[in-house]
């Protein structure tokens, strides 16, 4: 028999979060394939007319329900003009209703000409910042094609600690010729900042970046990869030694410190994309908007929203979402919540004979209907998903 289907009015209960995209950005970083662009201008106040008008178009069909979270991605949010930023915060408050606590994220890149925006960005009602540090070497940074040095990051890694409750950043680590030494020296340097979380990712290669341009043509070698399992390994031992443990596989916080925003992505809640590119999870359908800004433009101005489409979720789709974004966190996954999400039985989520295997090396466990992936099995976390997901 299949579970009761988690219905309408319980989803409702649960807090939605809402994504902003900005699109803008003063470069193209080489690994980055993110919907990022480079405009010589924009216009400020149409850009401000557009997203809340697609904004509010969101709110007409879901309005009313808790929102625990608002997190401004790109691009270069950054870039946004405070008020604008501002517009976007008040607006959303008064579709939904904010929780206590609401988390307010902006990401940021640690030019001194952003950070300078910094304190307007608090006043305007962001209360936490994701700076795009990346590197804490000049040399890398160069080679990640980063505008900014060493010393102007930290500078605004500085200013962002004195102006925003809550400061994150990013490195990216598992570089050409780095070393273990290297990348210990770094980190180390990266711990002694004293925030409350970090992320720390492996560099990739992406198709359609120009790093993979480089790779194609012999120009580039990647980290072996038995050689980023090291480096993977003792980042997690520094981190846990600093207690700021991974929570997900790249993203290291305090206890009470994590990111509320994207744990609503992993825990699969749902939450609303507006902006180009956005996606988002409503009510059962996934939406994606239109993904080059002067197309998702022309929508609004002709529809009054950017969407390009909506997609009904079937049950197999929401459990196979549910089971790959949930097994990247340290909690793992309640297999009886996404049962009920999908209206699947727990036999048909996930491969119990591949899970028993598995857990017999000593990379995955299984406490009641509690399903997590141990640290040993984070490093082939690629691999092991598609042996124990059955959807």
């Amino acid at each position: 028999m299949s579970p009761a289907l988690l219905s309408p009015d319980n989803a409702a209960d649960e807090p939605i979060a809402l994504y902003v995209h900005w699109p803008f950005c003063v470069s193209k970083c080489p690994y980055c394939d993110f919907n990022s662009h480079v405009r010589a201008s924009i216009d400020g106040d149409a850009w401000r007319a557009a997203l809340l008008s697609d904004l509010a178009h969101e709110a007409a069909l879901n309005g009313g329900r808790r929102l625990s979270s608002i997190f401004f991605g790109g691009g270069t949010p950054s870039l946004m003009p405070p008020d604008i930023v501002g517009a976007l915060i008040d607006a959303a408050t008064r579709h939904w209703r904010p929780t206590s606590d609401i988390e307010i994220t902006l990401e940021a890149n640690p030019s001194s000409v952003e950070a300078a925006r910094f304190a307007d960005l608090a006043a305007a009602g962001v209360n936490r910042v994701s700076l795009g540090l990346q590197s804490l070497e000049n040399e890398a940074l160069h080679f990640l094609g980063r505008a900014h040095d060493v010393r102007e990051g930290l500078a605004a890694l500085e200013v962002a600690q004195s102006t925003f409750g809550r400061v994150n950043f990013d490195l990216i680590y598992a570089r050409p010729d780095q070393s273990l030494a290297d990348w210990e020296s770094e980190l180390a340097c990266g711990l002694s900042f004293g925030t409350d979380h970090l992320s720390l990712y492996q560099l990739t290669i992406e198709p359609g970046t120009r790093f993979a341009t480089l790779v194609a043509q012999g120009k580039l070698n990647p980290a072996d990869p038995d050689h980023a399992a090291d480096l993977y390994e003792q980042t997690q031992a520094m981190t846990a030694a600093a207690g700021i443990r991974a929570y997900e596989i790249s993203n290291h916080a305090r206890p009470g410190q994590e990111s509320r925003h994207n744990l609503t992505y992993w825990r699969y809640g749902d939450y609303v994309g507006v902006g180009p590119g956005a996606h988002g999870r409503r009510d059962g359908l996934a939406t994606l908007r239109h993904r080059k800004p002067e197309n998702w433009m022309s929508a609004v101005t002709r529809s009054g929203h950017g969407l390009q489409g909506e997609e009904p979720l079937d049950g197999r789709d929401r459990a196979r979402e549910a089971l790959l974004m949930g097994l990247r966190l340290a909690e793992g996954v309640d297999l009886d919540r996404i049962a009920r999400l999908s209206g699947l039985p727990i036999d048909m989520l996930v491969d119990r004979h591949a899970i028993a295997r598995i857990a017999g090396h000593g990379m995955i466990r299984q406490d009641g209907q509690r399903l997590r992936i141990d640290p040993a099995g984070m490093l082939l976390l690629d691999a092991i998903l598609p042996e124990i997901v059955a959807v």
